[in-house]
C-alpha cells in the first residue's frame, strides 16, 4: 500500500529535541534522517480519518520508544505499533526534573464534540516541529461511544493516534480486564451473600453494581437472583458503563501496583445490618482483582500520524467519572517530555475542574497551562446561530480557568467548510471576552504544521507564572464542597439536596469520608444540570440526587439531576454504519 500524506503540505517528523536528544547517537540521528527523507509528500485527496489511518505508514513502537527515552527493557511489546510501558522508567528517571503540564479542554461541547482529542494531538505535533519533545497523555476509548453517537475517539483526519482500529477497538485488553475485575468482585459479593452471608451484609445496602463496556440502557435497573435458590439472592441492582465503574478510576489514580491493591481491597460494596461498611478486603477478592489488572495499570505506548509518542491510558467518562487519562501516565510523561500535553473529557466544567481539584491534588501536579478549544459550530450552537451571543458560553468557560488562576489560550478548532471570516470572529472574541492568547488550529486538515501558531503561544503561555489553586479545600464539609463546584463553576445559585443524598452525607461525615474530593455527575451538554440549558444560563439550582462512596478511587460522587452511569444508543448510532468490505478491512468506524 502506497503510504498517503499526513498534511497539506509538506512536513516531517523532526529530530527530537529538549528532554529526548539527550544520548541520541550520531547512528540514530542518521536513521532518523532517512526516515524523514522518506516521508511521504502532500497531495489532496477527500479521505475520511479510518482510511487516513489505514493507510499511513506507521513507526515500529520500538523505535518511537527509544526515540522518547524509553529503555528497551522498560517496554513490553504488543505487536509492531503498540506496547506497554513499565513503571521502572519512573524509578530509573526520578531524580530528572519535570516538563511543563498543558491541560485540553473544550467549551461545552455540542453531541458531536468538537475536537479536543484532534487538537490536543495536533498541538503535540506543532510542539515537536517547534523542536520540543512533547509526550501526549490521552484517554483509552469505549467501546459505547465507538458505537454510540461519536464513532472513533483517536483524533481526526491528520492528527490521529494510531493505530486508530486497535485503539478503538480492544487495543491492549484494559478495559475488558476492568470489566473482568469489577464483576468478579460483584460475583463474590453475590457467592458471599448466598453461602451463610458471614459479614452480616445487608442486601439492600449493597451498592456495588456490575458493568459494560457497551451503551445499553436497559440493563440500567436489573434484578439478579431469579430461578430459586440456586440461583442466589433475588435483589434489584443494575449496571454501568466500564467508563464509570469504580475499578476504572482506581486504575486511573494507583501509582504503582501496591497502591492499587490497597485502593482496589478499600472499595466499599455495601454495609452490614449494623450499618458498618463492607469493603472488597473483607470479601478476599481485592487480591484476584489485583492480578487481572497488573497488566492494565502499566500504560499504552501508541504514536501520532506524525511519529509523536502518545500514552494513552484508563478511560473515565467526565460526565459520569472523573475524565481524565491516568496518573501514572502523566508521571512518566513529565521524566520523558518537556511538554505532557493531557486531555480532559467535555468541557472545563467538567474534565478540566476534576484534573484539578481531584487528579492534581492526589498527584501532587501543577499545570502550566489550560488550553480552551472552541469552534464555530458549538458557539453558534449555544447562539442559537448567532456567533456573538454563543460566545457567552466561551466567556464563561474562560472564567473557569481564572477561578483556579491559570492561563487559557483558546484554540479555534477550524472544520473543513468553516468560514475563515468567522473562524477569524471567533478568535477576536475569545481575546475580547479574556483569552490569554487565542490561535485558529488546522490540524484536522494540516496536522502538526496546522498547529505551529498554536504552539507557539502555548509555549509562551508556559513561561508566564500561574497561581493555581483548587476550588475547594478538603477540610470544607461536604455540602461546602459541591456548592463550591456548582456556584463557582458551574454558575448556579446554589444546590438543593435531596433526602437520599442528604441522609448518605450524614452517614459519610460519620464515616470520616467528609474529607474526600468530590466528583460531579452531571450533564455535558449544559453547565447546568439541565441539558437543554444551552449557553451561559443563569438563575438555576443544582438539585443532587444522591452521594456514591467511591472508597478505593477516593472521593464522593454527587449524581445531579437526571445523570444516568449507563448511556444508551441513539436512534442511528455509529454501529449501524460500520462493516467490513469486500477486503476485509473495516468501513464507517470514523
Amino acid at each position: 500500500m502506497t503510504p498517503i500524506p499526513f498534511a497539506t503540505r509538506t512536513v516531517v517528523p523532526r529530530r527530537p529535541g529538549g528532554k529526548a536528544a539527550a544520548g541520541f547517537s550520531g547512528e540514530h540521528d542518521a536513521a532518523w534522517s532517512a526516515r524523514a527523507d522518506a516521508w511521504p509528500m502532500a497531495s489532496s485527496p477527500v479521505l475520511s480519518s479510518l482510511e487516513i489511518a489505514q493507510a499511513a505508514e506507521l513507526w515500529p513502537i520500538a523505535d518511537v520508544a527509544e526515540r522518547t527515552g524509553i529503555e528497551e527493557d522498560e517496554l513490553e511489546l504488543y505487536g509492531r505499533y503498540k506496547a506497554k510501558v513499565s513503571h521502572a522508567v519512573l524509578e530509573r528517571l526520578a531524580g530528572e526534573p519535570d516538563g511543563a503540564i498543558v491541560a485540553v479542554t473544550a467549551i461545552t461541547p455540542t453531541p458531536a464534540g468538537e475536537g479536543k482529542t484532534t487538537t490536543a494531538i495536533s498541538l503535540a505535533e506543532g510542539l515537536g516541529l517547534l523542536g520540543a519533545q512533547p509526550l501526549l497523555c490521552l484517554r483509552e476509548p469505549s467501546l459505547g461511544p465507538v458505537f454510540g453517537i461519536k464513532g472513533g475517539a483517536a483524533g481526526g483526519g491528520y492528527a490521529q493516534v494510531v493505530p486508530m482500529e486497535d485503539l478503538n477497538l480492544h487495543f491492549t485488553g484494559d478495559l475488558h480486564a476492568i470489566t473482568a475485575a469489577n464483576n468478579l468482585l460483584a460475583a463474590m459479593l453475590e457467592s458471599h451473600l448466598l453461602q451463610g452471608n458471614p459479614l452480616g451484609i445487608d442486601p439492600h445496602s449493597v451498592t456495588w453494581r456490575r458493568c459494560l463496556d457497551m451503551n445499553d440502557r436497559a440493563l440500567r435497573q436489573t434484578i439478579v437472583g431469579l430461578g430459586g435458590k440456586i440461583n442466589g439472592l433475588p435483589r434489584e441492582t443494575g449496571f454501568d458503563i466500564t467508563a464509570a465503574s469504580e475499578v476504572m478510576a482506581v486504575v486511573a489514580m494507583a501509582r504503582d501496583l501496591a497502591d492499587l491493591r490497597q485502593r482496589l481491597g478499600a472499595i466499599t460494596v455495601g454495609a452490614t445490618f449494623d450499618g458498618e461498611p463492607v469493603t472488597a478486603e473483607q470479601l478476599h477478592a481485592a487480591g484476584a482483582m489485583t492480578v487481572l489488572l497488573k497488566d492494565a495499570l502499566k500504560p499504552n505506548l501508541v504514536l501520532t500520524l506524525e511519529a509523536q509518542p502518545a500514552l494513552v491510558h484508563a478511560g473515565p467518562f467526565a460526565n459520569i467519572a472523573h475524565g481524565n487519562s491516568s496518573l501514572v501516565a502523566s508521571r512518566i510523561g513529565l521524566k520523558l517530555g518537556d511538554y505532557v500535553v493531557t486531555e480532559g473529557g467535555f468541557g472545563s466544567d467538567l474534565g478540566l475542574e476534576k484534573f484539578l481539584d481531584i487528579v492534581c491534588r492526589a498527584g501532587g501536579l501543577t499545570p502550566s497551562a489550560v488550553v480552551l478549544v472552541a469552534t464555530v459550530r458549538a458557539l453558534e450552537h449555544h447562539g442559537d446561530g448567532d456567533l456573538e451571543l454563543g460566545a457567552d458560553n466561551l466567556a464563561r468557560h474562560l472564567q473557569i480557568a481564572r477561578e483556579f488562576g491559570l492561563n487559557a489560550v483558546v484554540a479555534v478548532n477550524a472544520f473543513p467548510g468553516d468560514s475563515p471570516r468567522k473562524l477569524d470572529r471567533l478568535r477576536k472574541l475569545a481575546l475580547e471576552r479574556g483569552a490569554w492568547a487565542a490561535e485558529v488550529n488546522e490540524g484536522f486538515e494540516r496536522g502538526g504544521e496546522g498547529a505551529i501558531a498554536l504552539a507557539e503561544v502555548v509555549a509562551e503561555a508556559v513561561q508566564h507564572p500561574s497561581r493555581f489553586e483548587p476550588i475547594y479545600p478538603l477540610d470544607a464539609s461536604i455540602p461546602d464542597k459541591i456548592a463550591a463546584i456548582a456556584t463557582r463553576v458551574y454558575g448556579a445559585d446554589g444546590i438543593e439536596l435531596l433526602p437520599a443524598a442528604r441522609k448518605k452525607i450524614e452517614r459519610y461525615t460519620e464515616l470520616g469520608l467528609d474529607r474526600l474530593p468530590i466528583c460531579m455527575a452531571k450533564t455535558h451538554l449544559s453547565l447546568s444540570h439541565d441539558p437543554k440549558r444551552r449557553n451561559a444560563p443563569a438563575g438555576f439550582t443544582v438539585p443532587v440526587r444522591d452521594i456514591r462512596p467511591y472508597t478505593g478511587a477516593g472521593w464522593l460522587v454527587a449524581l445531579c439531576g437526571e445523570m444516568q452511569t449507563m448511556p444508551g444508543l441513539g436512534k442511528h448510532p455509529a454501529a449501524i454504519d460500520i462493516d467490513i468490505d469486500e477486503h476485509g478491512r473495516t468501513v464507517g468506524l470514523f
